[in-house]
């Protein structure tokens, strides 16, 4: 996979701009993807240095609407909480920096 398409984009919550402030950032990333390559892909395209990675992962919440036909709620996504370095600058997704 190619680190460039790894991330997808900011998580937008009351939670997630609270934890802004103390250099913790969640974003969505694709399925596929490991801590090691968010963290190489945040180090060559954002420039910032990167402490610590946790995974969220969210799982599909589904309803029965009729017979036999199902409704999917939720959909399955998954996302990393990235908690910068004291050194590091900002994360700021919209200045991408091509290699």
């Amino acid at each position: 996979m190619h680190l460039s398409s790894i991330i997808i984009g900011p998580v937008v919550t009351e939670k997630a701009e609270r934890l802004k402030t103390e250099g913790t950032y969640t974003i969505r990333v694709k399925p596929e993807a490991t801590k090691i390559d968010v963290k190489n892909a945040l180090r060559k395209y954002y420039d910032v240095d990167v402490a610590s990675i946790r995974v969220l992962r969210t799982v599909p919440k589904t309803r029965i609407v009729g017979q036999g036909t199902v409704m999917e709620k939720r959909h399955r996504q998954k996302r990393m909480i990235v908690r910068l370095s004291k050194k590091s600058k900002s994360l700021d997704l919209s200045n991408f920096l091509s290699a």
